[in-house]
């Protein structure tokens, strides 16, 4: 299937590894022109040489800055003025217990997951419903519908990503610009599987996400992390023209996790 992205500038925020070098990587592939972001110089550049050496005609622009911030979302505006895709992938967490999670770790959650994503498509929707087409996403997380005992602040953030993108779509009515938010369950990123190593230290790696699922995520249908490619294909696919029926929708690559037919 030809996804019809030749000509297309994206920009996948945190892309310089885990599930957004994945979506940046996809992304290229398939032609579009992709703004490969991180904090610093060394990682981005390190980004691009992987997805150039796998696709040498790739096109792909370097872009430090810190979206976390204001001044690193102002620099990235300065930088990117418009844009045909945005996809809002910045995002940490952290497990920390409830009554460990202090006024500045939730303020901090809230301006890295929440407002770094409101503060660019505030801009690049714009220039978007002017032009009559565009795509915006959220990556979210499966935390949004299934809140973490260990990580209220997180999943809080999760959860307001969702009405976000909702409240976004609402205003592309009659426009080919659509807003969405995907929600992967536990994918096997490099930090989560440092998280579960932590956890299960007496493991091999292999048997420590075993046990990591059967103890931590036993709702799982596939019962195994989720690799990021199985989520970077699909959020190309909807920042592809031929996803444009699907708008304002809280989609789910969580491997059946979480337990709702909704």
């Amino acid at each position: 299937m030809n996804l019809q992205l030749e000509d297309r500038l994206a920009l996948v925020t945190a892309s310089s590894g885990g599930i957004g070098f994945e979506i940046a990587r996809a992304l290229a592939a398939e032609g579009a022109t992709v703004i490969v972001n991180g904090r610093s110089a060394a990682t981005v550049e390190q980004a691009i040489d992987r997805i150039q050496n796998e696709f040498p005609g790739a096109q792909l622009r370097p872009l430090v800055s810190d979206n976390g911030t204001a001044a690193g979302c102002e620099a990235t505006l300065k930088a990117v003025p418009e844009l045909d895709i945005l996809v809002n992938n910045l995002g940490i967490y952290e497990a920390v217990g409830f009554f460990d999670e202090t006024d500045e770790a939730w303020l901090r959650l809230f301006e890295i997951n929440v407002l770094s994503g409101v503060r660019l498509s505030r801009s690049y929707l714009k220039t978007m419903l002017q032009k009559g087409a565009g795509r915006i996403l959220f990556i979210a997380s499966e935390a949004a519908l299934s809140p973490s005992p260990e990580m209220a602040h997180y999943s809080a953030t999760k959860t307001m990503q969702l009405s976000v993108a909702r409240s976004l779509a609402e205003l592309t009515k009659g426009t080919q610009v659509t807003v969405n938010a995907v929600l992967p369950g536990s994918t096997k990123t490099e930090g989560v599987t440092k998280f579960i190593q932590d956890l299960f230290p007496k493991l091999s790696a292999a048997d420590a996400e075993r046990q990591f699922m059967r103890e931590n995520r036993p709702t799982s249908l596939i019962e195994r992390l989720i690799d990021p490619t199985e989520v970077a294909d699909f959020v190309t696919f909807l920042c592809s023209p031929r996803a444009a029926a699907i708008n304002g929708a809280a989609l789910r690559v969580d491997g059946g996790l979480v337990r709702s037919v909704f």
